[in-house]
């Protein structure tokens, strides 16, 4: 685990956090502009130094009573909102110096699951990577590379490579350094929703194949919902919730809404297609779904979203509904929503969590409560990543 306990206070802004984060998977730092998502991520890597801290991670002691370890110590890789690249060095010398901060790290610090297969250990034709270099270093490097999709920019200057393609070099240089921990501020907030789409599923493919946790900050709810495992929400200084992702999302104490409504994101799986009707199902725990086709090969693993808007509930299966996706659940939890008429139902769908929004009239009219159960009839899914 990652413990880190902050308390600093400014002139109009405070942070007062106490957090256990997983040490694997991406913990996404969610809020508004000004809630600390930043200040929380520089204390961590020691640039903003906070008397009385602590940061332990993954056993180790970076911060504790008057011990602090400074940030050039700490085996961390820092992705800033701009790139930060060396503008008089080509992506190869940027690589490099990436390469030589791991110089002192040991060589099993591998910051990458095992491969699947050689394949992955291939870089791009005629990439010309890692010329001379060590065989574990030279694996390494290749596989980085063509883990981003940067073979062929090793030769260019950053003025002549786009936004996205800056960003996916920063970060390749963050990961061959080894680092232990790594930190992405805002990474995409700069680039235009081109770009964005290019380099989402980059960090998709990365948020697979890393085995070493990733503190994300962002106030993006797309971003959160594709990349996130773990969820933490900040507001003025302090953490209004911390948990899994689904889990934190289909709280009834405090609604967490990822943009316009509440509602889970689900990791399922494509298990069909349907040629027809152009439409895919997706399997979880608590069933399966049909969703629109977007051409993504059975066995393939991805994320959907279900609002609670989109969620009705009935006591009995209805047939002859044009509502497709029908699935068995059980009420868990019932609180209140934002309009005094309406109340969000928490359910239970195989063990994993769904969210209702009904009135409370037609909670009333079925006599919902905890342990009864229901039909979940889901009007909309949508395959997000």
């Amino acid at each position: 685990m990652i413990e880190a306990r902050f308390k600093l206070d400014y002139p109009g802004f405070s942070l007062d956090v106490d957090l256990s984060l997983p040490s694997r998977g991406i913990t996404a730092l969610f809020g508004h502009s000004g809630s600390g998502k930043t200040t929380l991520l520089r204390a961590i890597a020691g640039l903003e130094r906070v008397p009385g801290g602590r940061l332990i991670c993954d056993g180790e002691t970076w911060q504790e009573g008057d011990f602090f370890l400074p940030t050039h110590r700490r085996p961390i890789g820092y992705v800033f909102q701009e790139a930060s690249l060396f503008p008089h060095l080509t992506v190869q010398g940027n690589l490099d110096y990436g390469s030589k901060r791991a110089t002192h790290r040991p060589a099993s610090a591998d910051i990458l699951s095992p491969p699947r297969s050689q394949n992955q250990l291939a870089a791009p034709h005629g990439s010309g990577v890692g010329l001379g270099r060590p065989g574990a270093d030279f694996a390494r490097l290749e596989r980085i590379v063509d883990l981003l999709g940067i073979g062929h920019l090793l030769d260019r200057k950053p003025d002549r490579l786009s936004g996205g393609e800056r960003q996916r070099v920063a970060i390749a240089r963050a990961l061959l350094a080894r680092p232990r921990l790594l930190l992405m501020d805002e990474p995409l907030a700069a680039l235009d929703l081109a770009r964005k789409e290019e380099i989402l599923p980059y960090l998709e493919q990365l948020h697979e194949e890393l085995d070493i946790p990733l503190l994300y900050v962002s106030h993006a709810p797309d971003e959160v919902a594709r990349l996130a495992d773990h969820l933490v929400v900040l507001d003025a200084g302090r953490a209004l919730a911390s948990g899994p992702l689904t889990e934190t999302l289909a709280r009834l104490d405090l609604p967490i809404r990822l943009g316009e409504d509440a509602g889970v994101v689900l990791d399922v799986t494509v298990a069909a297609h349907d040629a027809q009707w152009h439409l895919a199902r997706v399997d979880f725990p608590g069933g399966g779904l049909w969703v629109r086709d977007k051409g993504i090969p059975v066995g393939r693993h991805v994320r959907v979203r279900i609002l609670a808007r989109d969620v009705s509930l009935a006591r009995e299966r209805i047939e002859g509904s044009s509502i497709v996706n029908s699935l068995p659940a059980t009420v868990t939890a019932l609180g209140d929503d934002a309009h005094p008429a309406l109340c969000l139902v928490r359910l239970d769908c195989g063990g994993v969590p769904l969210l209702a929004r009904l009135t409370h009239r037609s909670a009333a009219a079925l006599g919902l409560a905890p342990g009864l159960a229901v039909w979940a009839q889901i009007k909309a899914v949508a395959l997000i990543g």
